[in-house]
Parts: C-alpha cells; sequence; structure tokens
C-alpha cells in the first residue's frame, strides 16, 4: 500500500504505456524496449536510466514470450542461433561503453525512427513461399551488428531481425516472432551484463513497470499466437516512436 500511495500520477500513466507497448511488441514477437524507452523519453525520464530499465523489462517480457512461442510450435533454432552467435559478445560490448549523453540519446533517437519506419510501413512485411534458414556465414556477421546497437542503446534488436528474416525469405511469418524474441532474450541479458553497473539507476517504482509490461506480455502473445495485431494501433505506437525519437536527437 505504502508503494502505491508513493506513485506520482505521471508514473502511473508510463506504466500504462509501457503496458500498451509491450501489448503490441509482444504481438508480434519483440519485447518492447523501443516503446519503453520511447515512452521514458517522453516523461523526462533520465538517459542514463532508461538503458537498464529497458533492458530488465526486455529480459521479463522476452523470457515470457520465448516460452509462449516455443511452445506454439512457433520457434525453429537453426534459424536463431547464428544470429545468438554473433549478437551476444557485440550486445555485451555495446553495454560496456560509456558514450557522451548527446551522443548517446542520439543514437537511441536514430533507432527509435527506425522501429517507427518499420511500424509505419505502408504495406505489411510479407516472406516468400519458398523460405529457407539463414546462410550460417551471413546471419552470424548481421547478429554481431544487431548485437551491438542492441547493446548499446538498450534495445533487444527484434526491430532489425524481424525485418531482415521477412525480406530476406528466411523464416515464415510467426515463425520468424518466435525467432525474435529468443533473440531479443539473449541479446538482452548479455546488454546487461556489459553494463551491469547501470543497475544502480534504476526506478524505484520499477516493481510497478514489471507489472505492467507482464500484463501486457499476457495479451499481446495471446494476440500474437492466436490471432493477428490490430494494423491501426501498431501505426500509432509508430508515430509516438517518431515523437519521442525526434525528441531525443533534438528536433524540438
Amino acid at each position: 500500500m505504502g508503494l502505491i500511495a508513493d506513485l506520482t500520477t505521471s508514473q502511473l500513466l508510463l506504466a500504462l504505456c509501457m503496458f500498451v507497448g509491450a501489448t503490441l511488441y509482444t504481438s508480434v514477437g519483440h519485447a518492447g524496449a523501443s516503446a519503453y524507452i520511447a515512452a521514458m523519453a517522453l516523461f523526462g525520464i533520465p538517459a542514463a536510466t532508461m538503458r537498464p530499465t529497458a533492458l530488465v523489462l526486455n529480459i521479463l517480457v522476452a523470457s515470457f514470450g520465448a516460452i509462449r512461442f516455443t511452445r506454439a510450435g512457433l520457434f525453429r533454432w537453426r534459424g536463431c542461433w547464428p544470429f545468438v552467435v554473433g549478437a551476444v559478445p557485440f550486445a555485451f560490448l555495446g553495454g560496456y561503453l560509456q558514450l557522451p549523453g548527446h551522443i548517446h540519446k542520439t543514437i537511441i533517437g536514430i533507432v527509435l525512427l527506425i522501429a517507427a519506419a518499420r511500424l509505419l510501413w505502408p504495406k505489411p512485411l510479407g516472406v516468400l513461399a519458398d523460405w529457407k534458414d539463414p546462410p550460417i556465414t551471413l546471419a552470424i556477421p548481421a547478429g554481431a551488428v544487431i548485437g551491438f546497437l542492441s547493446g548499446l542503446t538498450g534495445t533487444g534488436g527484434g526491430i532489425f531481425l524481424t525485418p531482415l528474416l521477412l525480406f530476406m525469405a528466411w523464416s515464415e511469418t510467426k515463425t520468424a516472432s518466435g525467432i525474435s524474441v529468443v533473440f531479443i532474450l539473449a541479446n538482452s541479458v548479455a546488454g546487461l551484463l556489459g553494463n551491469y553497473a547501470s543497475l544502480k539507476s534504476l526506478p524505484t517504482e520499477l516493481p510497478l513497470y514489471m507489472v505492467a509490461v507482464m500484463a501486457g506480455a499476457l495479451l499481446g502473445t495471446q494476440i500474437g499466437i492466436h490471432k493477428f495485431a490490430k494494423e491501426h494501433l501498431l501505426k500509432a505506437l509508430g508515430v509516438v516512436l517518431v515523437i519521442a525519437g525526434a525528441k531525443l536527437i533534438g528536433v524540438y
């Protein structure tokens, strides 16, 4: 009761935004880090707090999502492990690096704008009928690049991996979601371990945010496994990411 009484309106609204972000992102096999970062940016959370908070929430949501998508038969280890092998050491390195505040915020802003472009894409991402597993020689370096960006920004990398899997016909659509959520989990753990000291910057209201995103994950994975996410809601989330990304890179 004491914790609830001490919460401010802005913290409760931020938790609500995280719930919505988790619901929409988990419906497409992501863990929602870019949505959490966007919400925190809009509510004026310090950049030093954003990365560890987003990674902790990502690990929680991705763990749950990985279990649900795997149990539903929507995961292929062969389509995932080469990306993970490339990503994990570089996600650790990205998490370890400490960039000047303005540079870090700019990079995060650019990543949010890329995520927004993915959500606002005018046509759904499809996949060719004759998809095949990704070549190991291409998947490992691709994973390394995505992993480094993930650790550096506090995101999981799903916004990059899922489109890559579909554009290159390396997976069918729903299995791409299962592959991505496992990849996100590995990346988020590595990124947080690389910047373990940042855990001291975690907010005191983190338990509230954890409850909010888990509630969103429960709903979102149900939608993702059994139904299709509402496209107009994903577009609305894309607009939010544009606003937050523009704020972080100093457009306004």
